[in-house]
């Protein structure tokens, strides 16, 4: 009972210092001003009741036709989600830095290491609590949003919410990064880096088919490919939920599970480390 009442503790802890340093409401605060730039760029007119003109942005989505509210409403959706996805990995990233490298500062680790805790726990409690923190400020830029098209429309498509449980996803995984990193450097600036190069490069990855053949070695070509499999698949992960949105199946459930293995191996490389190093 000892071991899940500290891991809470942990979890509890993290909450407060993001609330103490503002970045719980920093974060917040920009998911709201998402919220209200959605509901001034998205314009619904409606036609009989059933049919739908809509403007995203003051550009007409459907092109002057008169379309089925439903599928105008999944095809905006879609380009949220896509959008939102992006938005919230990159203020999640951010706001992370914040967080989990912090606990390797000097002064502070010593007196951590000085608790009756474990390193293995003190280590996955701030990582739990961290994402926890980035997962309520998910929830809330994205319900919000769900919210935002349900009252504009009428239509409530629970597929939306996907998004949110596809992106706390994406970042669990790039927080080991952050957090593999910081152990090892103890350097807020290189862990966050480290990790937006992983977000950056994920769309060039998804191209490698297209991008291999541009190479004039093969082992150039061979290295394109075995990234694209050996990285997270965060651009991938961020198509699988437009396609959610968009009421299409997914073709494959390879970068989920890829990138879920990905995370663990690298989760348990930055644990390992934590505990065989002298502070």
């Amino acid at each position: 009972m000892r071991g899940p009442l500290q891991m809470l503790a942990l979890v509890r802890d993290t909450f407060r210092e993001s609330l103490a340093r503002k970045i719980f409401w920093g974060f917040l605060g920009c998911s709201t001003a998402l919220i209200l730039l959605f509901v001034l760029a998205v314009n619904i007119d409606l036609v009989e009741g059933a049919r739908a003109a809509v403007t995203l942005f003051g550009q007409e989505v459907n092109r002057g036709r008169v379309m089925d509210l439903d599928l105008v409403t999944r095809r905006i959706l879609g380009a949220v989600a896509a959008f939102l996805f992006t938005a919230g990995l990159f203020l999640a990233v951010f706001a992370a830095a914040g967080l989990i490298p912090t606990i390797f500062e000097p002064g502070r680790i010593e007196l951590l290491l000085s608790k009756p805790v474990t390193r293995t726990r003190l280590l996955l409690g701030r990582y739990l609590g961290t994402l926890g923190v980035i997962a309520f400020n998910m929830a809330y830029l994205v319900l919000g949003v769900w919210l935002v098209m349900g009252i504009k429309t009428g239509i409530w498509n629970p597929s939306f919410l996907l998004a949110a449980a596809l992106a706390v996803f994406a970042f669990a995984v790039l927080l080991t990064v952050t957090l593999a990193v910081a152990v090892v450097s103890n350097s807020a600036v290189l862990a966050t880096m480290v990790t937006y190069f992983f977000v950056l490069i994920s769309p060039l990855l998804a191209q490698h088919e297209r991008i291999a053949p541009l190479f004039r070695r093969q082992w150039a070509r061979d290295l394109t490919e075995y990234l694209y499999y050996l990285f997270p698949k965060v651009y991938d992960l961020g198509n699988m939920a437009r396609l959610a949105m968009e009421g299409r199946a997914f073709t494959t459930w390879m970068p989920l599970w890829s990138s879920a293995l990905f995370g663990a191996v690298v989760l348990a490389a930055g644990l390992w480390s934590f505990a065989r190093r002298d502070y």
